[in-house]
């Protein structure tokens, strides 16, 4: 799974210019934020089809960066999302988005971008392809 960052002048029109594009190429969110972050918009989020994503994204002529995603399950308390930062942290790895992806019952999956996957993946015992 990757996630995709980009970051525009924040006019009225890109969030439309930019879903119009991914629409086209039939592209869906399975998460995503978009903010105004100073004089910037900025948005993230995961395609449901990264290739896709890509051909819309360039075709708009639109710049971005892509990142793979780890999906993690949680169990749905206070203080879940706080140990596995803190185990990142200890480990040294920086945690460069979190994305609140599935929730039913008391588990939730959220989805990390880190700068280091694979070491994520080993500190949290997660096997490479969940």
């Amino acid at each position: 799974m990757r996630d995709v960052t980009i970051g525009l002048r924040p006019r009225t029109s890109e969030i439309a210019r930019i879903a119009a594009a991914l629409a086209r190429e039939q592209v869906t969110l399975r998460a995503g934020s978009a903010l105004t972050v100073g004089a910037q918009l900025v948005a993230r989020f995961i395609p449901s089809d990264i290739e896709a994503a890509r051909r819309a994204l360039d075709a708009a002529a639109v710049p971005f960066v892509e990142h793979e995603v780890v999906p993690v399950l949680l169990e749905g308390r206070a203080g879940e999302l706080a140990t596995v930062s803190a185990r990142l942290a200890d480990a040294g790895i920086a945690v460069r988005g979190i994305y609140l992806t599935a929730m039913l019952d008391n588990v939730m999956q959220i989805a990390i971008v880190a700068d280091q996957p694979d070491a994520l993946r080993r500190v949290l015992g997660l096997r490479a392809g969940l």
